[in-house]
């Protein structure tokens, strides 16, 4: 989870009072591979749809300074397979995919609405959570970002800043 400084970013955390409003998935703890619903273009906050994430670049690389809370979830070899599936899916067909903006109302006041090739950043984690077998304690298209922070079995692994985190991990990596 992250919170950036783009204008919708603020907007959404005035209205939410969450510390965070963006939420990603990775297939591994250096989060050289990110993926969610958001912005295709740094500068506009439309259009948007299913992006790799990459710390330093895009939207991302604006800003110096973005507070994240990092967790874990346990997944079998065979769920993690799935996830690279289903990543591979959305990555093959981002075309057809776009952002859930309808969705930004019904979320919030907790109103079921599922739209078929439409997702919110949370909303896409969720289904690629449940498709994968990890057991979700509601629709996924009633999940908000900050869901995840007490989401079942998720371990908080860090909370600070994202580029200081990305920055220490790959420095790690390579002194291997």
């Amino acid at each position: 989870m992250a919170q950036t400084g783009t204008g919708p970013a603020r907007f959404f955390r005035f209205i939410t009072k969450k510390p965070f409003n963006h939420v990603s998935l990775s297939g591994d703890v250096t989060l050289s591979e990110m993926y969610s619903f958001c912005r295709t273009y740094r500068r506009f906050p439309l259009p948007a749809t299913f992006n790799r994430e990459t710390v330093g670049k895009g939207t991302l690389g604006n800003f110096s300074d973005i507070p994240c809370e990092i967790y874990r979830i346990p997944v079998t070899p065979e769920q993690k397979e799935n996830y690279y599936r289903i990543i591979r899916h959305f990555s093959d067909n981002r075309n057809v995919y776009s952002y859930n903006i309808l969705g930004l109302l019904t979320v919030y006041l907790d109103i079921e609405w599922t739209r078929k090739r439409n997702f919110l950043c949370s909303q896409f984690v969720a289904y690629t959570m449940d498709k994968v077998g990890i057991h979700l304690d509601k629709p996924y298209c009633l999940y908000k970002p900050d869901d995840f922070r007490s989401f079942p079995g998720a371990t908080l692994i860090y909370s600070g800043e994202l580029n200081s985190f990305y920055s220490n991990v790959r420095s790690k990596a390579s002194a291997k």
